[in-house]
């Protein structure tokens, strides 16, 4: 295996793209080429751009882009109707007498987030098997409020159930994948191994196997990046790895202050591997505010961090009531159907056409008998594509609404907190048709990201103050993270408890 550790901003997927692009210079087809990553969001990256810098067909020759566990899935015997579901899981919880709560999980889903989303106890068993460790072992080190003859009883009946039903959980298959690969697994000329530093005791067993399956093996990440512990990852065996490595040493997005606070915080972690990276060429700013109310975010694109989901509560709120367009777990703040309505309505009152599914997002919002016609509302005999105007929509579709109507008393099903946040906006001058300037994540969902400004929340959940005690290097990783997500300036806010909170 050849290690090559990443720096935030320091081009790694582009550094292990040109490696792609050599290889296939060399004459290498692209199905012997294999890219897998912990997360789908850097699969899914590393696939569209290679296929948009080599014209390859996603589907056909960037067949092994994917995640480490769709590998396990995809190479197995495993179907899609043997996953373990919510139903199965019901099932499992009256025959054991204990009660559970799953979520349906979908196999391209990240493992960090079906381990998140599991409920508690059975993400206590699977962690323990990510981890390779007795369950007894993970049961003492959790803060579960269970008893251990629970889980014991659970874990028991979970595994006898699968054995009765010929079916497979997520971790089923990695364990699966590690047993029997030697028998389906194919033969690769390159393989690659993206943010490695995420990788639990399981996976890279894995990684290992595929070494062997591969005449080149890279392995790329940061150990300094190393947020997801909580999920089974194992940075100390990206740390320790034999043979030879590289670090990129030049960052493309961090600027001089940024990169300074940044590597004080780095210093701090007790378990690292020693690397120097350069920053941007510019100086950068690093400030301190009060309130996220104190910072003018008219301008560049925005990332709004914190530890926790619950600090960001009152962000969206603020953002709202200042007219401000943004994402917030991968939504938008408006839903492109209202935004469409809004915009679609105006045209037509400036005498422009508008498509059938524009029309129809329109209808949807109005209240019958008095803006449209009964046995119009879903425009039934309209097609999607169709071009049509006010005059048609009156003459021919049962509109009862007219052009001296605005958008808001046309669709007056439009709920009251949705106008009055289109109205902000319109005010500030904000296109919320557009695409949004500021995402406002936690630290862990912003990992690969980046923008201009960062504005990063300190405070700590009661549980992540606890674990800063225990295991420090988990915080200052993840503050890390958050610091270097920034292009130009991070404003870093202070916390409600200065008692429970990161300090930079």
């Amino acid at each position: 295996m050849y290690r090559i550790f990443g720096p935030p901003g320091t081009g790694k997927t582009t550094s292990l793209l040109n490696k792609v692009d050599d290889a296939l210079q060399r004459g290498v087809a692209p199905n012997k080429i294999a890219f897998l990553a912990f997360t789908r969001k850097a699969a899914e990256e590393a696939k569209e751009r290679a296929s948009n810098r080599f014209n390859l067909d996603p589907k056909k020759d960037l067949y092994y882009f994917r995640t480490l566990h769709s590998l396990a899935l995809t190479l197995s015997d495993i179907s899609k109707s043997q996953v373990m579901q919510p139903e199965d899981y019901r099932e499992l919880s009256r025959a054991c007498g204990i009660p559970l709560k799953v979520q349906r999980q979908d196999f391209n889903n990240d493992l960090s987030e079906i381990v998140k989303a599991n409920d508690p106890q059975l993400g206590l068993i699977n962690l323990a098997r990510l981890r390779k460790i007795p369950l007894r072992h993970q049961y003492d080190e959790s803060n579960i409020e269970v008893p251990w003859s629970h889980i014991d009883h659970l874990d028991r009946s979970l595994t006898e159930y699968k054995k009765n039903m010929r079916m497979f959980d997520f971790t089923d298959m990695l364990e699966k994948f590690v047993a029997e690969s030697h028998n389906w697994c194919p033969h690769f000329d390159l393989c690659f191994v993206d943010e490695a530093q995420d990788l639990s005791p399981l996976q890279w067993d894995i990684a290992h196997l595929l070494d062997k399956k591969s005449n080149r093996m890279y392995i790329a990440g940061d150990d300094d990046q190393a947020i997801y512990r909580w999920a089974g990852a194992d940075v100390d065996s990206f740390i320790n790895l034999d043979g030879p490595s590289e670090t990129l040493t030049q960052s493309y997005r961090i600027p001089f202050e940024v990169h300074k606070l940044a590597e004080r915080v780095a210093q701090r972690l007790n378990r690292r591997f020693i690397k120097k990276y350069d920053p941007q060429d510019r100086k950068g700013d690093v400030n301190y505010r009060t309130t996220i109310e104190d910072i003018d975010m008219s301008n560049g694109s925005w990332l709004i961090l914190a530890q926790a989901a619950y600090h960001l509560a009152n962000v969206k709120d603020y953002l709202k009531a200042s007219g401000h367009l943004f994402i917030f777990r991968g939504s938008r703040s408006i839903s492109e159907s209202l935004s469409d309505a809004v915009n679609g309505w105006e045209d037509l009152r400036k005498g422009r056409k508008i498509t059938g599914r524009t029309a129809r997002n329109i209808y949807s919002r109005m209240s019958l008998n008095t803006r449209v016609k009964r046995g119009y509302k879903k425009l039934p005999s309209v097609e999607d594509t169709d071009f049509l105007t006010m005059s048609d929509l009156i003459t021919d579709f049962g509109l009862i609404a007219n052009d001296t109507m605005i958008w808001h008393e046309a669709m007056d099903k439009i709920p009251e907190t949705d106008r009055a946040y289109i109205i902000a906006m319109l005010r500030r001058g904000e296109k919320f048709n557009g695409k949004p300037r500021i995402t406002v994540s936690t630290i862990h969902a912003s990992k690969g990201g980046e923008a201009d400004n960062v504005a990063l929340f300190t405070d700590l959940s009661p549980a992540a103050d606890h674990n800063g005690g225990v295991s420090p290097d988990d915080n200052h990783r993840l503050f890390y993270v958050a610091i270097t997500r920034t292009k130009q300036a991070l404003f870093i806010l202070e916390p409600q408890d200065a008692m429970r909170s990161y300090i930079l």
